[in-house]
């Protein structure tokens, strides 16, 4: 459902950005560093969106590569942990259980 949702979204957004820059076609003066151009509004509309897409993709691969990385970090300690606490379980039943080899002594003292 979340997925749907977003997808929908997005498809309304960019239908939005569409009309946006089909209404906006007149000619415009871009400067750069090293001089300027005349470019119709809808490509400079359409190049601003696409550049800033690419942005936040870049943004979110990143951060989704950090939280795989962090996956593994925590799921080696979790089986490092589960190792630890099985062992520590085993040594305190040895511990509780009386070795074969012991004798216990008689309620009344006896042997």
């Amino acid at each position: 459902m979340k997925t749907q949702t977003a997808l929908i979204l997005g498809l309304i957004f960019a239908l939005v950005i569409a009309v946006f820059a089909v209404i906006n076609v007149d000619p415009v003066t871009v400067n750069y560093a090293f001089g300027s151009a005349q470019w119709p509004l809808i490509l400079v509309i359409l190049f601003s969106v696409l550049l800033g897409g690419l942005a936040i993709f870049m943004f979110s691969l990143f951060r989704t590569m950090a939280l795989k990385r962090q996956r593994k970090e925590l799921a080696r300690q979790n089986e490092q942990l589960k190792k630890e606490l099985h062992d520590l379980k085993l040594e305190h039943r040895e511990r509780r259980t009386p070795a074969a080899t012991s004798t216990r002594l008689a309620p009344d003292g006896d042997s």
